[in-house]
């Protein structure tokens, strides 16, 4: 099977489901950016390059740039969504949200509510996140908990090249509205991706190790964290459960329960802040539905509470970092 990074696996995701299906497309800022110019009719394709080479094969009418304004962006692909289209649009990073919240949270995600049915959104938000890069405090955040509150939003947080394919496919053959976070530090890492199609459910969890001592949740980039650390830990003797849950709306509550319910040890890993965040949101739930199994108090690994810095030595440490999650998990084993 060929050996593919996230960013090529995103980028044949999209471009697969545009030859399938003429109404998809695909609009953002820069997306064909630097097309046109003299000799060159290939886009850079994105801050990331994540879209690059979609303009010469589908061309202005289905790439479409925009300028500099967020608000458009999502409000013409909820519009077109409404009149037949299927829109891929690219929220460039994720911090800009709030610029363009009113046309996901209070008119994308509700046509299908509103309207009794009869209305559906199939438009999908593609739009980058997490610490790591040296981005600063606008442009490092992750703010997946935001869009996982909303009803009528299914939210995406693909953790490999692999998975990043399969639920995009997923995505863009959805009816509703679907918020697919990529984490920018991942684009660069690479696995067993088919070329063929293929789609994987939303709400359906993914257990990367399995074990009997405690459970470490993870999201997005913080799932390959937690293996590295469950890899050095079974060494010694302490075996992890690692789930991703792959998508945070719907969130496959089983999976964990489960889990949990086997191990007594739950530890949570995400790069959101503490505070009503999806680390908080999950231990709640395992609080909720599985007291009776833990064995010791619910471990939180997050970031800090507090905007990111831009000095390197001060943004690692507010990022949640495999020592953390190690010492995390030895808290709960040692708890008696």
């Amino acid at each position: 099977m060929p050996i593919k990074t996230y960013r090529q696996a995103i980028n044949e995701a999209m471009a697969m489901e545009m030859r399938r299906d003429s109404t998809v497309i695909v609009i953002g800022e820069d997306v064909a950016g630097g097309a046109g110019c003299s000799g060159d009719r290939d886009a850079y394709g994105g801050v990331m390059g994540v879209t690059k080479g979609l303009f010469p094969e589908f061309g202005e009418a289905r790439v479409i740039d925009t300028p500099i304004t967020e608000s458009a962006i999502m409000g013409a692909a909820a519009g077109s969504a409404q009149a037949g289209l299927r829109p891929i649009a690219e929220l460039m990073f994720m911090d800009f949200l709030g610029v363009c919240f009113d046309q996901i949270y209070n008119q994308a995600a509700k046509f299908r509510y509103m309207f009794g049915g009869k209305a559906e959104c199939p438009m999908v938000v593609r739009t980058m996140a997490g610490a790591g890069l040296r981005g600063g405090a606008q442009h490092s955040q992750n703010l997946t908990q935001m869009v996982t509150m909303v009803p009528g939003l299914k939210v995406v947080c693909p953790t490999n090249a692999y998975d990043a394919k399969g639920l995009l496919i997923q995505a863009i053959r959805d009816n509703d509205c679907v918020i697919f976070v990529e984490d920018k530090f991942l684009y660069e890492t690479s696995c067993e991706v088919p070329d063929e199609d293929y789609t994987i459910p939303f709400g359906e969890a993914n257990f990367l190790r399995e074990g009997s001592d405690v459970t470490i949740v993870g999201i997005s980039n913080t799932v390959n964290k937690a293996v590295a650390v469950a890899d050095r830990l079974a060494a010694e003797g302490i075996s992890c459960d690692v789930i991703d849950p792959r998508t945070t709306s719907p969130l496959d509550e089983d999976a964990i329960i489960e889990s949990v319910e086997t191990t007594g040890r739950l530890v949570v890993v995400d790069e959101m802040t503490p505070r009503c965040g999806l680390a908080a949101d999950i231990s709640s739930i395992v609080a909720e539905k599985a007291f009776g199994a833990l064995r010791a108090p619910i471990k939180k690994v997050t970031a800090v509470h507090s905007p990111i810095p831009f000095a390197p030595d001060l943004e690692d440490a507010w990022m949640p970092q495999e020592a953390d999650i190690e010492a995390a998990v030895r808290e709960v084993m040692g708890y008696k």
